[in-house]
Formats: C-alpha cells, structure tokens, sequence
C-alpha cells in the first residue's frame, strides 16, 4: 500500500484507549501521516465517564503516537456542534498546515433498549452524534479539501448495523443505514474535487463498546458472554470476531493512493459474515 507520509488526518471518537479510533490513528500513523486525537472530552448526561474519551485519555493515546514516532496533537470536539468543528479543523490546519484525510468514527452504540422504552431524547442523541455529526464532519472537511485543490479522503465508519437489523438498536441500526446514504451522496457530489468519499463495515468488535453489547445480548438471549460469543464465532465464515486492525487496515488503505478510484463504497469487513 502506498504510503501516506505527508498527509494530516483526523479521527473523531478517537480518544478511548483500545477503541477503533485509537486503532485507525496508529494505522494511518504507522503510514506516514501526522494524526489528529479528537473526542469530545467531557462527560454530560449519558455521555458518562465510561463512554466517552476524556482528556486525560486523548492525551495519554497521542502521547504513545508521539513515543512511536508519529506527529500527534489532541483537539476536543462534540460532532454535533459544527462551531467545534470547524475550530477542529482550523487547530488542524494551524499545527500542520493542511487535511486531507477526515475519519468520522464518533458514534454511540452502547443505549440497547426494546423499541418500546426508546424515548425521543436517546434517539435524537445518537442520529445526532452518529450521523448528524458524520454529516457536519464531511461538510467541513471537504470546504477545507476543496481550498486545498488536491483532493481528499473521507471514511465513514458505519457497521454490519448499516446493511442489516438489529433488535434493540432502532436509533443505531437507522444512523449507520443512514451513514451509507450520506456516504454515496456526498461520493458523487464531491468526485469532481477528487474527494473520495467510502464507509467501512465491521461487524463485532469486542472494543470497550463491544463488550457491553456482548453482555446485553447475552442476558437478553439467556446465556453467558462466552456462549454468545461462541455463537458470533460459529456465524462468521471465517471464523473470529473482527479486532481492531481489521477496521484500521480497511480504513488506510481506503485513505491511500491504491484506493483512488473507489469511492461511494460500504466495504463489509465481517469476515464473510455480511455480504452485501
């Protein structure tokens, strides 16, 4: 894969140690790129310590970038305030002169509720955090890459949730269905600037988030984490639950050269498990 030395990315919801975020950074990082720790380093509501990356936590993940090599700084930024994140960008810009790369990963996926005690209030949290953000994201992102004039990479990390149903994850599932569709929009309306625009699809992750989906699940099912873990495992043609690496390779390489002609693209990395 060709290498990304020279180019400045940024990743949002990157501030959770052993998260995806962290995992993508140090991809793009281990390529050449300088990287941007960017979560939204608060705590509000049922956005509680445990959820969300402080920080404390942002500046502990660039600090190890910066110990391996990499160019690293932190800017915190709440996605679904578009004032913080064109200063993200603006900070981005300032410390290292351009953005060509924008990975919008900032998502809630741990509020697993039946449909009938959803209220209005999680669901609007999680389409604006996970999609709304996605959106304000791509906008500003692309201006910043259109004023640059040569182009850009903008991946959208979506999940298996974006191409099948889930129970229990009705504002979830609609978000990640709906990142698809702002993915293959803004794909064709940014194509003639040279700004790619894909989404990546991983199915289980046992990240921090993971294992609360796999102890949900599990209680919900009747059994323990590990037999519903054996049951991921035995539907997965391939045989594992997805790690990290999986998304982030996914996730640099449609970042590099080697993917300049792909663009508007869902790219299932579930280990046979989705395909479609």
């Amino acid at each position: 894969m060709s290498s990304l030395k020279g180019k400045v990315a940024i990743c949002t919801g990157s501030g959770r140690k052993e998260g995806l975020g962290q995992g993508i950074l140090k991809r793009l990082a281990d390529e050449g790129a300088a990287v941007v720790v960017s979560d939204i380093g608060r705590t509000e509501g049922v956005l509680s310590a445990d959820n969300v990356g402080a920080s404390e936590e942002m500046e502990a993940i660039a600090q190890e970038l910066r110990d391996a090599g990499a160019k690293a700084i932190t800017v915190a930024c709440d996605v679904r305030d578009e004032a913080q994140i064109n200063r993200l960008i603006e900070t981005t810009v300032s410390e290292f002169g351009r953005l060509d790369i924008m990975v919008n990963n900032a998502g809630v996926g741990y509020m697993m509720q039946p449909l009938e005690e959803v209220t209005a209030e999680n669901w609007r949290l999680v389409i604006d955090i996970n999609l709304t953000g996605a959106f304000l994201c791509t906008k500003a992102a692309a201006i910043q890459m259109r004023k640059q004039g040569d182009g850009g990479r903008i991946v959208n990390i979506a999940s298996q949730a974006a191409k099948s149903g889930f129970p229990h994850l009705p504002a979830y599932v609609a978000s990640k269905h709906g990142m698809v569709g702002l993915t293959r929009a803004t794909a064709i309306e940014l194509a003639k600037d040279q700004i790619t625009v894909n989404a990546v699809c991983p199915n289980h992750v046992t990240t921090g988030l993971g294992a609360k989906q796999n102890e949900y699940f599990a209680r919900y099912r009747g059994v323990t984490v590990e037999e519903y873990r054996a049951g991921l495992r035995q539907r997965i043609p391939l045989g594992r639950v997805g790690l990290v690496d999986d998304t982030a390779n996914a996730t640099a390489f449609l970042c590099s050269d080697d993917a300049s002609y792909i663009t508007g693209e869902a790219m299932n990395v579930s280990g046979g498990e989705e395909m479609h």
